[in-house]
C-alpha cells in the first residue's frame, strides 16, 4: 500500500474510533436519562417491550401537555397509520405514511417484535394478527399500540412527564470502608 493509502486508511479508523466512543457517551447518557424522567420511567413500567432507549425517544417526541389531541394523531405524527390512497395514484393504498422520525418507527418496530414472544401480554393479539396477515403487518399493528398507550400514558403525565426523579445519594467510599 502507498504512503498515502496507509494515511487514508490510518486516518479513517482514528475516525471510526472517535464516533464509536462518542456514541457511547451519548448511549449511556440516554440510558441515564432513562432512569430519572419520570415519563419514560412509566413508560417502561406500563408497557412491555418498551426499554430505555425507545422511553425517551417517546418521551422526546410525544411527550408535553396537550401535544397530540387523540392517540390517534400519535399515531399519525410517528407515521405508523396505514395511507388510504395516494393522490398520484402511482402507489397502492395500505401503505405506511412514514412520516414522522425514523428512528422512533424502527425502535417502535423493535419494541413490537418482542409481542412475538410467547410470554408477552400481547402475544395473543400479535398472533392473531399474524395468522390474518403476517409477521410484520402484526409486528406494525403492535407498534400502533405502544404508540397509543404511550401518548395516553404521557397525556396523563402532562408536564410531569419531564420531571427528573432524584436518584438517593451513593454512599461515599470513605462511608462505606
Amino acid at each position: 500500500m502507498t504512503a498515502a493509502g496507509r494515511l487514508q486508511v490510518n486516518t479513517a479508523l482514528s475516525i471510526m474510533d472517535t464516533l464509536a466512543e462518542h456514541i457511547d457517551r451519548v448511549r449511556h447518557g440516554l440510558l441515564g436519562s432513562a432512569r430519572h424522567i419520570k415519563g419514560a420511567r412509566a413508560l417502561m413500567a406500563d408497557i412491555y417491550g418498551v426499554g430505555p432507549l425507545t422511553s425517551v425517544a417517546l418521551c422526546a417526541w410525544l411527550g408535553g401537555a396537550g401535544r397530540f389531541r387523540s392517540s390517534r394523531k400519535a399515531v399519525r405524527f410517528v407515521g405508523l397509520d396505514i395511507t388510504v390512497h395516494s393522490s398520484d395514484g402511482k402507489r397502492s393504498p395500505g401503505r405506511l405514511s412514514r412520516q414522522g422520525p425514523e428512528v422512533l418507527r424502527w425502535l417502535l418496530f423493535e419494541a413490537a417484535k418482542t409481542s412475538a414472544r410467547p410470554c408477552a401480554p400481547g402475544h395473543r393479539y400479535y398472533d392473531q394478527v399474524k395468522q390474518r396477515y403476517d409477521a410484520n403487518r402484526a409486528a406494525l399493528s403492535q407498534a400502533r399500540r405502544i404508540v397509543r398507550h404511550a401518548a395516553h400514558i404521557l397525556g396523563e403525565l402532562g408536564e410531569d412527564a419531564f420531571t427528573i426523579i432524584a436518584q438517593p445519594a451513593a454512599p461515599s467510599l470513605v462511608a462505606r470502608l
